[in-house]
This record gives C-alpha cells, sequence and structure tokens, in this order.
C-alpha cells in the first residue's frame, strides 16, 4: 500500500486535542497529547479509506504538501 500524506487540524478543548481533517470530513476524534491525537487522526483515516474502498467510493487526493494555518485577528 502507497503511503499517502493528509493535513490535519488539532484543536486544543480542554484537557484534549480535537482532530480535524479537512479530507475527511466524517472523521470525529481526539487525543490527550499531540502524540496521542495524531495516532488517532492515522487509525481514523485509514479506517476510513478502508471504508471508501470497500464502499467502491473516492479517496481524497493526498493535501498536506503546502498545507498552511493562519491565524486572522477581527475586530468585533
Amino acid at each position: 500500500m502507497a503511503a499517502l500524506r493528509y493535513a490535519v487540524l488539532l484543536e486544543p478543548d480542554e484537557d484534549v486535542f480535537r482532530v480535524i481533517v479537512p479530507a475527511f470530513p466524517e472523521i470525529h476524534t481526539f487525543g490527550e497529547s499531540v502524540e496521542d491525537a495524531l495516532e488517532m487522526a492515522r487509525d481514523a483515516i485509514g479506517l476510513s479509506i478502508e471504508y471508501r474502498r470497500d464502499a467502491g467510493m473516492d479517496i481524497p487526493k493526498q493535501d498536506a504538501g503546502d498545507a498552511r494555518l493562519e491565524a486572522v485577528v477581527v475586530a468585533a
């Protein structure tokens, strides 16, 4: 199996890191540490790919090559 690379966003939330995977909107997971959250992301992406293959669905293209996270400040 080929190695695929996807962007993963970790958001601190209380005592955990929520995981967002833009290429896989169905993924909802978290980890108690950054390392744990990334491992959970790997597992969830792998399961999603397996499900999509079995169901004859498309596998999202890799999207982490130029991934960036920017923050903006908005006056409210």
